[in-house]
């Protein structure tokens, strides 16, 4: 018997989700700043003789099937992660949360069917993505997905190797976000004396944005494997907590917030009031607090679940000081 429906939804690790939205939303932001046509005028009355102005747009249908694209991939990395682990043994002693495979409370046949669905669900909403606004997303979006399945999966998953850190940074920060911002964007037109030219996307602005972004999902991910040191040498999975040891990890979570405050810091001198964001940052003194010290396991369970919370309310903040 299939597990009920409260389990898959364990399964999806909710808390975790975070690292799927919080880019397409402050991608979605920055997109829209540069979203449809750049209008120049002449006139005496302006400065510089020339009025600049952008006839702004947003496309809900394409931050919805960008948002359905990161979740998806986000999910259906999480179920590799479950039954891959569950396989190798390596989730046997969690002290984290619900694991279908290890748990038993599903097969390794059907947590694969559950991942292959979430992946499914977000090639067909990229390929409608792509058909609205270029192709090119379609090989952009299998390497996002191959990234995602090679985290756990397959005989030599980079996840054991250490590299989870910097693939949640390219993937779930620069990528993501950027990517959400460029299906704003489009498309690329600027009217001039009531003719239509090319206007290219500030992809500078668009990445760093997404730096950080992708330092708070880095910070989501370190939590998680911060917790699970003790186990995950045991078992073998040599993550970048494991490679480091309890202190430098500790040491580690925090070098990834001071990126995502000097990431914001870069960013407001494009846009001076993404400094908002910074006001989500007393939120990072409970976590920061059980990372320099020395408590395992089980002691570091709410250090996940308030980096997401500082996720979810940096990004919320971000959002809003680019659009004011």
């Amino acid at each position: 018997m299939s597990p009920p429906l409260k389990l898959w939804v364990a399964g999806a690790r909710p808390r975790t989700l975070p690292a799927a939205i919080v880019p397409v939303v402050v991608g979605t932001a920055a997109g829209y700043l540069s979203s449809g046509s750049l209008i120049l005028q002449f006139s005496g009355s302006c400065h510089t003789g020339v009025c600049a102005s952008f006839d702004r747009q947003l496309s809900w249908l394409n931050a919805i099937l960008a948002l359905i694209v990161a979740l998806g991939i986000q999910i259906g990395t999480n179920y590799v992660n479950d039954y891959a682990d569950g396989v190798r043994g390596t989730d046997e002693k969690r002290v984290g949360p619900v694991r279908l495979v290890a748990g038993k409370l599903a097969t390794v046949r059907e947590v694969k069917i559950a991942a292959l669905i979430a992946f499914g669900v977000a090639a067909l909403a990229g390929l409608g993505l792509a058909a609205r606004v270029t192709w090119w997303l379609v090989p952009i979006g299998l390497v996002c997905g191959i990234a995602g399945w090679g985290y756990t999966g397959g005989p030599r998953p980079y996840g054991y190797l250490g590299f989870g850190e910097l693939f949640v940074f390219v993937f779930f920060g620069l990528v993501a976000t950027a990517g959400s911002a460029y299906v704003q964007h489009a498309p690329f037109l600027v009217s001039l004396t009531g003719h239509l030219y090319d206007y290219k996307f500030d992809w500078w602005f668009a990445l760093w944005v997404g730096v950080p972004v992708g330092f708070l999902a880095a910070a989501l991910l370190q939590a998680n494997n911060l917790r699970d040191i003790a186990t995950d040498t045991e078992s073998g999975k040599k993550t970048l907590a494991v490679r480091l040891g309890r202190r430098r990890a500790g040491m580690f979570y925090c070098f990834t917030l001071l990126g995502a405050a000097l990431g914001i810091g870069i960013v407001s001198s494009y846009r001076p009031w993404s400094i908002l964001a910074l006001l989500a940052f007393p939120v990072a003194i409970v976590p920061v607090r059980l990372a320099l010290g020395d408590e395992q396991g089980r002691a570091l369970l709410p250090m996940l679940g308030t980096t997401a919370r500082l996720q979810i309310l940096t990004g919320a903040l971000l959002a809003i000081g680019l659009l004011l």
